[in-house]
């Protein structure tokens, strides 16, 4: 590296005397596996085989690579540097793409931001727009399931290993088999498993709980503000539960609109699948029931569209994967793949349902109704007590990193909707077939007693036999509610106005089907509970009840807003492309 740093790579050759292009992978999770597990990518001698010359790397300060790690801030310049560097290897063309899913997606990013002259293309999968927002925390909140045990299990143990660290290593494994345990641990900023006194250990952590704000921490390393210096076709891989769903969509929104060339915006692909963060649908990936019975359509093309991508953009090849934005997405319920030329599909028809009736619940004689009339009377607003203690369970929906850590991807909700922390408003059963593709919204009227508290919602399908499977969900800390960068306490008592973006999805409700907003102030692990007494982020202990009130009038009409495409704009595709031989 230009500081003088060695960083390490495995390097694949093809046997051929021709000049070949490079992909390249920027590792923290060990050059040796390559993310071929769990049913993700083809091993680098099959890329290989394919006339690529396959570069593995691990970054600084993780597996054999020198210099101390730190999350996020060295990827840019090492990126640049390793791009540059793998471009100059005997035997190359000279042309570099990069591979990668998670965190590997954001060293392609935070490399390509830097724009390397010798960067063709890149290959981003399951990552995200910012390392903030969608990330570390999401509507102001923290995502405790994903970040914890991410940080403990994963890089935190990676480099106190590199450092051959004896004690800190010990202490993290022992942390590892009682991750529950640990998750209720407050205040976060002493989070004993990663030794807060320590800075050799895991400084990064408390910095990310030191800044709970959007503020220039974060700022240097966003990929949103930086669309304009990428000046290569990005295809991106998504899944509909996976966690950094939404930023992988903003990513091919953002360069579409922002892109650093005509080449690079009129280039971008996406591919959405029903997938969580792992489990891509291979026969050994482990994930949720719902998912696990999809089958073979359901599976990740990735390798090779991989191989496609590559083809043309480092080889030249006219294979029909070039000029113009696509988007490729698996509705789920009608389980089959579908293309659009844009984001939101250029065919949505926005549909408004207001919140009615009373949503109470904990019985089965629930009445709140999502209608498609405003409300013009006076309504008494649903109220509920939140209380951080106890918080209302995670049962699904987009998290990381795997099934072991926070329950992912679709589950029936039935059992934690009987909860009284927990509101549901349902429409009428629908009269057809109905496809829900694309960004949910709500806009909930709300008051809480608290100076500082959390609504959550989700958007679900609720079945005539009962069964309520999550689509996706979203949340906002009420602080939060106008800006990322400048929160604000709320007034106890006071109404505002919350936005909470519900992530999109892509559904076929069939008739009889209805669509459910659910409506609750907690998801735990999924995010850190509020606990509503206004102090700074993870700084204390103490927690305070709050009585939550949903308004439903004409001067506070919540309501949620879906993307429904209608019929006879069919848009079917077929995934896999022929494989490659």
């Amino acid at each position: 590296m230009r500081d003088g740093t060695i960083l390490r790579a495995d390097v694949y050759r093809p046997q051929t005397s021709e000049p070949v292009p490079v992909i390249l992978m920027r590792t923290q999770y060990g050059k040796s596996f390559a993310q071929v597990s769990s049913s993700r990518y083809q091993t680098p001698d099959w890329f290989a085989s394919h006339c690529y010359l396959v570069v593995i790397q691990d970054i600084r300060g993780v597996g054999k690579s020198d210099g101390t790690f730190t999350e996020f801030d060295n990827d840019l310049r090492d990126g640049y540097d390793s791009v540059e560097w793998a471009a100059q290897l005997p035997g190359t063309n000279g042309k570099v793409g990069m591979y990668g899913s998670s965190y590997i997606g954001a060293t392609q990013w935070l490399a390509a931001v830097e724009t390397p002259p010798h960067l063709a293309a890149i290959v981003p999968a399951n990552t995200s727009s910012d390392y903030y927002d969608g990330w570390t925390y999401e509507g102001g909140q923290f995502r405790l399931g994903f970040v914890e045990p991410w940080a403990v299990s994963t890089i935190g143990l990676a480099a106190a290993e590199h450092r051959r660290d004896t004690a800190a290593i010990e202490q993290i494994r022992a942390a590892m088999d009682n991750a529950t345990q640990w998750m209720n641990f407050r205040p976060y900023k002493d989070f004993p498993p990663l030794q807060p006194g320590n800075p050799a250990v895991a400084p990064w952590y408390f910095d990310w709980i030191r800044n709970s704000t959007y503020n220039d921490y974060w700022k240097k390393w966003s990929i949103r503000e930086r669309y304009q210096n990428v000046k290569v076709p990005v295809l991106n891989m998504e899944g509909w539960y996976d966690s950094f769903l939404a930023g992988g969509i903003e990513n091919f929104t953002g360069m579409v609109d922002k892109g650093g060339t005509p080449e690079a915006r009129q280039n971008q692909r996406l591919v959405i699948g029903p997938w969580d963060h792992l489990g891509w649908g291979r026969p050994t990936s482990a994930v949720a029931p719902l998912l696990d019975q999809l089958g073979p359509v359901g599976n990740s093309p990735i390798n090779e569209l991989m191989l496609a991508w590559y083809d043309h953009f480092l080889k030249g090849v006219d294979n029909g994967v070039a000029g113009k934005p696509r988007v490729d997405y698996y509705v789920m319920g009608a389980n089959r793949w579908k293309s659009a030329p844009s984001w939101p599909l250029p065919q949505t028809q926005w549909k408004t349902y207001y919140f009615s009736g009373d949503g109470e619940n904990g019985s089965s004689g629930r009445t709140g109704k999502l209608v498609e009339q405003a409300p013009t009377g006076p309504a008494e607003g649903d109220r509920y007590l939140y209380d951080p203690t106890d918080p209302a369970p995670s049962v699904g929906g987009h998290s990381c990193c795997g099934v072991g850590n926070t329950p992912q991807g679709p589950f029936d909700q039935a059992a934690v909707e009987q909860r009284t922390d927990v509101l549901t408003y349902d429409t009428a059963p629908l009269g057809t077939d109905t496809e829900i593709t694309g960004p949910i919204t709500v806009k909930l009227w709300a008051s809480s007693t608290a100076p500082d508290t959390d609504f959550v919602a989700r958007l679900e399908v609720l079945a005539p036999d009962g069964s309520a499977v999550n689509l996706n969900n979203g949340i906002i800390r009420a602080a939060f509610r106008d800006s990322l960068t400048n929160p604000t306490p709320i007034v106890p008592g006071q109404p505002y106005e919350f936005t909470i973006k519900i992530w999109p999805t892509s559904y076929q409700f069939k008739a009889g089907d209805r669509i459910r907003v659910a409506i609750s102030s907690s998801d735990y692990p999924q995010y850190a509970p509020n606990p509503n007494t206004g102090e700074p982020f993870g700084e204390s202990t103490r927690t305070e009840l709050a009585t939550q009130t949903i308004y439903k009038d004409p001067q506070h009409p919540s309501s949620v807003i879906v993307p429904i495409i209608p019929a006879g704009n069919d848009g079917a595709t077929t995934f896999p492309l022929t494989p490659h031989k």
